[in-house]
Formats: C-alpha cells, sequence, structure tokens
C-alpha cells in the first residue's frame, strides 16, 4: 500500500499489503508499544481497600496537615469502635448478650457530661440580664403626712417603700436568711439540689417546692413572672448566676427584701414592719423580725391572724427560725430564751388609706409636689415619695366636723336647696401654709373641690382690697396731675343709689345708663369715713374709691395679694364689688397678706418631700411685699372693727381677731373671711346644680338667717365657736 497523496484508497476485496522499507544489515526492528494502564483497585478484603484508601489520602490536599494526628487517630477508632455496640454481644450467653460493656457505659456518661456541659456555657453565655425590671416589682406607694409627722393617706396599686440596706437592722436581715437562704453570703447565687428538687416536683408532681435562693427568688420578683415552670426555672437560674457576678450581695439582699411579698397587701420589709406592727423596720426586734420572715413561705398560710391553723404554723416557723438563728451564730442562747412568746401582730392593717375628706387633700397636695418638686406624673405614678404635708390634723378635723354638721342641719331645714348646697372652706397661715380645707362630701362621688372652686363671685369680701389699693396709691379726681393720698379718714359719701362718676363726669354703661352704687337693703349711711365703711360693709363708698384709685390697680392689689388674675372680673365699676370669682383658699391667702404685714407667700400644701429617705429638691415660695406695711396694719384694723362691730360677744376679750362678711346682689353666694391668731379662714356657701351648669343659684334660706351660717362654721374653725 502506497502512502502517498496521489494514490487511491483500497477497495474492499483487496489484500492490504504492509511495505516496508529494506533494512540495512547491521540495524534492528523494534517495536514501540504504549504503558500498560495502572492496576485497577485492588479486589482483595476489606484490609486492602483501607490501605489503598489510607494511601490515597495521603496524596490528597491537607494531608500534611493532618498527618501527625494520623498515629493518635489510629489509636482511637478501636477504642470507640469497641465501643460501639454489636448486638448480641459475642462471647455472652443469655440476657448478658444485650447489655453494654462497661466501656460503653463509660463513654456514655462521659458524652451526656459533655454535651450538658457544653449546653450550659452556651446558655449562660447566650442569657443576658433583662434590662427592662418589671415595673410592677419596683413600683411603690406614695405617702402623705400631717404636718405633725404622723400618717396621712397613702395612694398608689401597691403598698411598697424601698429602704436601704443600712436602714434595715441585722437581727432582722439575718431572720430572713435564716429561713430563706442561710448560705447567700457564700453560695454562687443558685442552688444545685434545690433546683434539682424543684424540678422533680415540678415536672414529676405537677407541684411547686421551694428550692430557690435569694438570688433566684430576687430575680423571679424583679425579671420574670411567677409561673412555676421548668423554662422559667432554667431561665432564672442562668440570670441568677449572672447577677450574682455582677452584683454585690448586699445589693441583691437589699433588692430582696424591698420586692418581696409579704401579705396584707404590702411588698417590702418596710411596709411589712408597719402592716403587721404599726413600726418602721428599725423600731423591729429579732422576735418581730422572726415572724414576718415566717411570711415569707406564703403569707397566706402563715399570717396568724387568718384563723387557728394559720396561726399553729405561724408559731412553729417563727421558733424554727430563731432556733435556726441561734444554730447558725446570729442569735446568742441567752438572748434567745428571751422570746418565749408569740409575737402577736396587729389584727388589721394600720396604714392609712385615702377617704372621703383626705381625697381632697392628697389632690392639693399631689398636685404642688408634683409641680414644684418638678416631678412628672410617670416619676410620681412611680412611687416610693414621702410627702410631707402643712395640714394641720386638729385644724382639719374641727372644719370637717363643723360643716358637715351644717351640712345635715341644712337638709333638715331647706332639703331642696342643702340638694344643691356646697361649700368651700380653707385655712391658710400668714406664711402660706395650708392649714386646713373642705372640699367636699365625698371624693368618690363628686371630684369637685369646693375649696379651690373658682365658681362664685366674691362679693363684699372684696372690699379689702379696694380698700388697700386705695391706701396704697392713692386718688385721682382729675386725669393728670399726681395722686391724692386718702387714709382711713377720708370721707366719702355713703348713701344708696350714689351715681358713680369719673373726673369727666357720671359713668354710662353701654346701654347708656347711669350707673349707680346700692348698698344691701337700700339702706344709706350719709357721709362716712373708708374706715367705717369698710366695718360696716357699705358699698357705695368702694365702688367709688375703686374708680377713683383706678380699676387696674385694684386688680394688681388684689393679684399681689394672692387672688389669681384669671379669676379676676371685667374692669368695670362692678369690680369693686366683688365680681371676681376667687376660691376659698385664695381668699384666705389674700387676706392672710394682710396679717402678714403686707407681705404675700402663695399658698403652699407641701413642706418636704423624701423618696425612700433621700431629699427631692423642692421650690418652697419666698414672701414678697403685696402692700405697704402701714396699708396692710390700716386694712387689719378696720376689719379687727368690722369683726367687732358684728360680733360683739366674741370679740370680748380676745384680740388678734379681724373679719368681715361678705355676699352677692343676687343673693347667690355668703361669706365670712377672717384671721385669728394669724391663720386666715374662709367660708364661702353657695348653691351650684352641678348636672345643668357651673351658674350660681339664689342660696334660698340655705345660709341660714342673716347669712349666720359662714360665720358659724369660720368661728368653729377658728376655734372662737
Amino acid at each position: 500500500m502506497g502512502g502517498g497523496r496521489g494514490e487511491r484508497p483500497p477497495a474492499a476485496d483487496e489484500t492490504l499489503h504492509l511495505r516496508v522499507d529494506a533494512l540495512r544489515a547491521d540495524e534492528t526492528m523494534r517495536l514501540r508499544l504504549p504503558a500498560p494502564p495502572k492496576d485497577p483497585a485492588p479486589a482483595g478484603g476489606r484490609a486492602e481497600r483501607r490501605r489503598g484508601t489510607r494511601a490515597a489520602a495521603r496524596e490528597r490536599p491537607g494531608s500534611r496537615l493532618l498527618g501527625p494526628l494520623a498515629p493518635y487517630a489510629r489509636r482511637t477508632v478501636p477504642f470507640l469502635r469497641r465501643l460501639k455496640p454489636v448486638y448480641p454481644r459475642p462471647g455472652r450467653t443469655g440476657w448478658r448478650r444485650w447489655i453494654p460493656s462497661w466501656r460503653q457505659w463509660t463513654g456514655t456518661v462521659l458524652a451526656s457530661f459533655g454535651l450538658l456541659g457544653a449546653f450550659l456555657v452556651t446558655a449562660y453565655a447566650m442569657t443576658d440580664i433583662p434590662s427592662d425590671i418589671n415595673a410592677y416589682a419596683t413600683q411603690q406607694d406614695n405617702v402623705y403626712f400631717w404636718s405633725d409627722g404622723t400618717p396621712m393617706a397613702r395612694t398608689g396599686w401597691v403598698q411598697r417603700q424601698a429602704m436601704p440596706l443600712e436602714d434595715i437592722p441585722q437581727d432582722v436581715r439575718w431572720a430572713v436568711l435564716a429561713a430563706e437562704n442561710e448560705s447567700f453570703y457564700s453560695d454562687p447565687g443558685i442552688s444545685l439540689k434545690g433546683i434539682s428538687r424543684a424540678l422533680f416536683r415540678t415536672v414529676g408532681e405537677g407541684d411547686t417546692e421551694g428550692g430557690s435562693t435569694i438570688t433566684q427568688q430576687y430575680v423571679k420578683n424583679v425579671y420574670l413572672t411567677q409561673n412555676q415552670t421548668v423554662s422559667r426555672k432554667f431561665t432564672e437560674a442562668m440570670i441568677a448566676l449572672k447577677l450574682d457576678n455582677k452584683m454585690s450581695k448586699d445589693e441583691i439582699l437589699e433588692g430582696y427584701l424591698n420586692t418581696s411579698w409579704f401579705g396584707r397587701g404590702t411588698y417590702g420589709i418596710q411596709r411589712a414592719a408597719q402592716a403587721y406592727y404599726g413600726k418602721d423596720v428599725d423600731r423591729l426586734n429579732v422576735s418581730e423580725a422572726a415572724m414576718l420572715a415566717s411570711l415569707l413561705k406564703g403569707a397566706g398560710l402563715y399570717d396568724p391572724t387568718l384563723g387557728k391553723a394559720n396561726h399553729a404554723r405561724a408559731v412553729e416557723r417563727w421558733s424554727w427560725i430563731l432556733d435556726r438563728m441561734v444554730k447558725i451564730g446570729k442569735l446568742s442562747k441567752q438572748e434567745r430564751a428571751k422570746y418565749t412568746t408569740f409575737p402577736e401582730p396587729l389584727r388589721t392593717n394600720p396604714l392609712y388609706d385615702t377617704g372621703e375628706q383626705s381625697d381632697y387633700l392628697v389632690e392639693l397636695a399631689s398636685q404642688y409636689a408634683k409641680k414644684a418638686g418638678h416631678l412628672t406624673d410617670k416619676q410620681f405614678d412611680l412611687g416610693g415619695y414621702q410627702i410631707y404635708t402643712t395640714f394641720d390634723r386638729k385644724r382639719e378635723k374641727a372644719l370637717t366636723d363643723a360643716v358637715t354638721k351644717a351640712r345635715q342641719k341644712a337638709a333638715d331645714d331647706t332639703p331642696a336647696a342643702a340638694k344643691d348646697g356646697h361649700y368651700g372652706a380653707a385655712s391658710v397661715a400668714a406664711d402660706g401654709r395650708v392649714l386646713a380645707v373642705y372640699g367636699g362630701p365625698d371624693h368618690r362621688r363628686q371630684g369637685y373641690n369646693e375649696s379651690n372652686a373658682t365658681t362664685v363671685p366674691a362679693g363684699t369680701a372684696f372690699l379689702p382690697f379696694v380698700y388697700a389699693a386705695g391706701l396704697e396709691h392713692g386718688v385721682h379726681k382729675t386725669r393728670s396731675g399726681p395722686a391724692t393720698p386718702v387714709g382711713p379718714d377720708s370721707v366719702y359719701d355713703g348713701d344708696d343709689g350714689v351715681p358713680v362718676t369719673t373726673p369727666e363726669g357720671p359713668y354710662w354703661d353701654r346701654s347708656g345708663k347711669k350707673v349707680a352704687a346700692h348698698n344691701d337693703g337700700g339702706k344709706s349711711y350719709g357721709k362716712i369715713t373708708l374706715r367705717e365703711a369698710l366695718a360696716k360693709s357699705v358699698n357705695t363708698p368702694f365702688m367709688q374709691l375703686g374708680m377713683d384709685t383706678g380699676l387696674d390697680k385694684v386688680r394688681d392689689t388684689a393679684v399681689a395679694s394672692g387672688l389669681l388674675r384669671s379669676s379676676m372680673g371685667p374692669q368695670v365699676p362692678g369690680l369693686s364689688l366683688g365680681t371676681s370669682t376667687p376660691s376659698a383658699i385664695r381668699m384666705a391667702s389674700g387676706y392672710a397678706t394682710f396679717a402678714a404685714g403686707g407681705n404675700h407667700t402663695e399658698p403652699y400644701s407641701v413642706s418636704r418631700i423624701t423618696r425612700n429617705g433621700a431629699p427631692v429638691a423642692l421650690n418652697t415660695p419666698r414672701p414678697r411685699r403685696a402692700v405697704g406695711a402701714g396699708v396692710a396694719e390700716q386694712v387689719t384694723d378696720a376689719l379687727t372693727d368690722s369683726f367687732r362691730t358684728a360680733h360683739p360677744d366674741a370679740a370680748a376679750g380676745r384680740s388678734g381677731v379681724a373679719g368681715k362678711a361678705g355676699g352677692t346682689d343676687k343673693d347667690t353666694a355668703a361669706w365670712y373671711v377672717g384671721t385669728a391668731d394669724s391663720v386666715s379662714t374662709a367660708i364661702v356657701v353657695y348653691r351650684i346644680d352641678l348636672a345643668r351648669s357651673l351658674e350660681p343659684l339664689p342660696l334660698k334660706g340655705l345660709a341660714g338667717p342673716a347669712r349666720s351660717v359662714p360665720y358659724a362654721l369660720w368661728s368653729a374653725a377658728t376655734g372662737l365657736g
């Protein structure tokens, strides 16, 4: 066969010939064969295949790194292979063929502990102490005190007052520790024995069993719920471990003592001491502390006042706690021997709750506390504040009793009028302290505070402010030129119906009519001095005096003396006759300014605030000059004459008493405002149908004959009646 390019291909029936060039005599022909393929994987036994696999593995990438570990792996693999259960086990007979060997048991236990340890370490690392503390666990009540320091009222959803640990005696602390967790200062925050027992009873029997340390109980109180579940107990333990590493033992104990439930609606050892023994925690003895500590096991079972069975349980646990304190070295045997009689607690919780009248006091004090203490509603509602009020307990009782009797008498004498009757009353000291108020019959049914309402006109009780303005600023008979001074002996026309004049002539109202002043009952007095006019409550001189002084100065003097600018009436001649609508508190405050020599101090109802014993900064008002001292003295002299003229018997042999009655032209309000012993008291009686409007109604005899009821209440409140 030719190999040239131009030769034809052979036919199918032709023979293929191999053309070989002739060889030289000295040449040898060689046949070149391809390399034989590698042998396939051995088809031998398992051992040969493993050796082949190891050889291949040594050639794979990374074999250099794992190579040094190979000897250890070769030693471990046989051991692990022996641990692998082979059932039935060779070399054993009967039931033993199915029992794992000791090596298998050991491996299983070690592996279980390893996995459990890894799980616990991971859970501990992943558990965080919650940042959102249970608000209910830290919420406290606010306690209000009378001016003498005795409790007056308590507000809030819970009875709790946090106490610093340093204020809780050592005996009280160790009574609790002996009862609940004597190893508290040495344990890691959890008790494995207690947790195991609690889990067994929770899971195995569906019951609960105390097994928690104080740290765990504190975590449950502050961060978690009270649900008895395995997951909650596990989370509790993890947080307790972390908390024990983060907080000191004293900090944890303080938190626990202030958040634990003691029954009778109380949380914390301080409120428990007050609820069961009527004293603060720092006054408890060790026997009383042991009784309170017994309540931590369950107040429903150990409050001795709830039944004979409870009493027996309480006595037994109380005795056990004292004995336990001896055993752990926190109470001597000699001291223990002193306590053989069970310390019976009070039958009922003596902590004061708000009542019918005290609600009004709390309302005033809380409003003032938040304003003067710069506290938000959220801060105040969180509780823990001790509010020391200015309210005088005896004065409050005298005022409340007097008004209560007057209400009852009115209901008997004039039932139709009494149905809509209201009695506002307040006593304010010359230095601004609100000593007593009467806000209404029942705050729960009437949230309307009658002592602080600005709904009825002051009437002629407003005249002293007009008098003070005239004495302070003088009068103008012409539009230009300096003011002309006036004094107590300045004479004005006291006749009824005298036209009111201005420097230009008569004063005309918007309807085009001349404005005239009228006296009560249309009585005329002729020429009369200002001092006598005030003493006899003659209207016409003061209506003209207000015009001569300037109604703006009358308004400013009244406001400087204590009345609210928002309660001022319009600047028309009627302003001088009391169209303004001050509250009883503000009227008493205004008259107190005259008693204080012309210095006005804004009325205040809170003298001091603390939160858990720490003082809260309070803006207490300071006195400021309202009118001159001479003017204040002259006003007081005229009011003294007024009191003596109207009530000569009460004034006999009594100094330092001044006051006057006040009425309105439409007989919608009756006032008596006066000062006794540097305390000013204002009483107002009026009628309003709150279901319809705030418009005052005619008194219709509610104020008594000749408006005697306001004075009777005033004299009772001041001790003159």
